[in-house]
């Protein structure tokens, strides 16, 4: 059985995810004893780096894959050996009108994107609409983007700190469709523009629930800007140098340990039992930290489920490794500029309506909606030499509207559809078929990879595959309760929640690591 460096920690971190190691860092940094356990083999949980490819020299971000919402703050504060690289392109959508070829580019300097509008639209109406519209959400994000490693704003505070009614009213109170709606006319633009309000989120653009609001405001404030920005090294990079901090201030990290219940009154220190390849152990801690989902929380605690409805992730996550780029249906853009930003495929602002409509209805998608990126265009580190001298790429699709509801029956056929599906959407815009391109294994299977939300949560646990762990938060309290200053906090005052299922969480950001860290030191 495994033996520890102490009978009893300060701080026992559940989960070696990236929010994990965060929480580890600082508290050992301030002097803790802390101890991380972590069910897998490795940590990083969804932001690891992996070869899926059998005998290939390319290591790709598998699961999460961009970073937008991780504060420079964290990486400065730990010491972090980590960057990202910016991208030039922001996105290009092909489109086919009245017989021609085009793309709606977004990127490559101003009077690109300007032209780009003005040949979809006939107008540069369109383009100062979209100018207005991300200037009033870039404002909001440098307000908001800071607060969310300050203690948990209220309602009242946060709307006080933006001091724009009309943003506030756009994005808290209101259906974002309806603010599209009225910056857009046209139906491409709309479709552009919606999609960061469905990352990994099931929604209407019209949801009375306004989820879609909510992932739309986190995919725009991130790091002040809003930008997505490539992890070099691919998203391995990151947690591989946190958990090198952590372990360098002192944190134990046990990998193959994982937790099985929580048992504490809130006041004493907590027993931890945990499971190994050799059998069951316990260790105590002061504080429990949890970087699980609230579900898998509750579970460890022994509580009943609660009463709301179960989280249910709604994405298709593709991994593919290229031979070359494909040529493109729109000759007037280079693919290297095309697959540089993010790649819209059929998500059209109807498109987009109908695809939710079919996924409501208990079908997949006639016409898949997804979006792709090279991250090694940016970034080639990811890949071995000769695969850099010989012109390979990688290419990373993000698929919208499939709930895990819609692979329950047959998940490996219903997989199979939709990747089929998916890829003749893209096809629809290229000049050859994308399989032309696929690289191949060491034993000659294509290199390419699908994994739908049942997948997620068989491999990484999450709960129904939501890559948020549940439904995203608003940034603020209503009243602080349970949640407390930070944001973590649990009905038991000392067990708290450190992973993306905390308020401020979701994401690749640390921010739920760091403020249970700051919970944990009285911050």
């Amino acid at each position: 059985m495994t033996s520890f460096g102490h009978d009893v920690y300060d701080d026992v971190i559940v989960g070696g995810g990236h929010n994990g190691l965060v929480a580890a860092a600082y508290l050992a940094r301030a002097g803790r004893s802390v101890l991380v356990l972590e069910r897998l083999g490795n940590t990083g949980g969804a932001a690891i780096s992996t070869r899926p490819f059998v005998g290939v020299d390319a290591r790709l971000s598998r699961y999460s894959y961009l970073v937008s919402l991780l504060p420079a703050k964290i990486v400065r504060d730990l010491g972090l050996e980590f960057a990202v690289r910016k991208r030039t392109v922001s996105s290009y959508t092909p489109f086919e009108r009245d017989g021609r070829a085009g793309g709606l580019l977004v990127g490559g300097g101003e009077a690109r994107t300007r032209e780009s509008f003005a040949r979809l639209t006939g107008s540069e109406r369109e383009y100062e609409s979209w100018r207005a519209f991300y200037g009033r959400t870039g404002r909001l994000a440098e307000k908001v983007f800071p607060t969310l490693t300050e203690p948990l704003p209220t309602r009242a505070e946060l709307r006080a700190r933006i001091d724009d009614e009309a943003a506030w009213r756009m994005l808290f109170e209101e259906p974002l469709g309806r603010a599209v709606e009225e910056h857009f006319a046209d139906d491409l633009v709309r479709g552009v523009v919606l999609t960061d309000a469905l990352i990994g989120t099931f929604a209407d653009a019209h949801d009375a629930s306004l989820v879609q609001n909510r992932c739309f405001l986190y995919h725009v404030i991130g790091g002040g800007t809003g930008d997505w920005d490539v992890p070099v090294g691919g998203m391995g990079a990151l947690t591989d140098a946190l958990a090198a901090a952590a372990r360098a201030a002192g944190a134990e990290i046990a990998t193959g340990h994982e937790v099985l219940r929580i048992e504490t009154d809130g006041r004493a220190p907590a027993e931890v039992t945990f499971r190994t390849a050799t059998g069951e152990g316990r260790v105590v801690g002061r504080t429990v930290l949890v970087n699980a989902s609230p579900r898998a929380l509750g579970e460890l605690l022994g509580e009943a489920p609660a009463p709301e409805p179960a989280p249910e992730g709604a994405q298709l996550k593709v991994n593919m490794l290229l031979r070359r780029l494909p040529r493109l249906r729109d000759t007037s853009v280079d693919p290297r500029e095309a697959f540089g930003g993010t790649f819209h495929i059929a998500e059209g602002y109807a498109e987009l309506a109908r695809a939710h409509a079919e996924a409501a209805a208990g079908e997949l998608p006639s016409v898949p909606p997804s979006e792709i990126y090279c991250h090694s265009l940016t970034d080639p580190s990811i890949l071995g030499p000769e695969l850099v001298a010989q012109g390979y790429q990688t290419l990373t699709l993000f698929g919208l509207h499939t709930p895990a509801r819609l692979f329950g029956r047959d998940n490996q056929g219903a997989r199979e559809v939709l990747l089929t599906g998916t890829l003749a959407q893209l096809d629809a815009h290229l000049a050859e078929p994308i399989t032309d391109c696929l690289a191949f294994d060491a034993d000659g299977r294509p290199c390419i990879e699908a994994k739908t939300p049942l997948d997620l949560e068989r491999e990484l646990r999450l709960p129904g595959g939501h890559i948020f762990h549940r439904d995203l938060s608003w940034p603020y309290a209503e009243d602080r309760g349970a949640a407390g200053r930070w944001g973590v906090g649990t009905p038991y005052a000392n067990v708290l929640l450190c992973g993306a299922g905390a308020v401020r969480g979701g994401g690749v950001s640390g921010v739920p690591g760091h403020n249970a860290a700051m919970a944990v030191l009285g911050h």
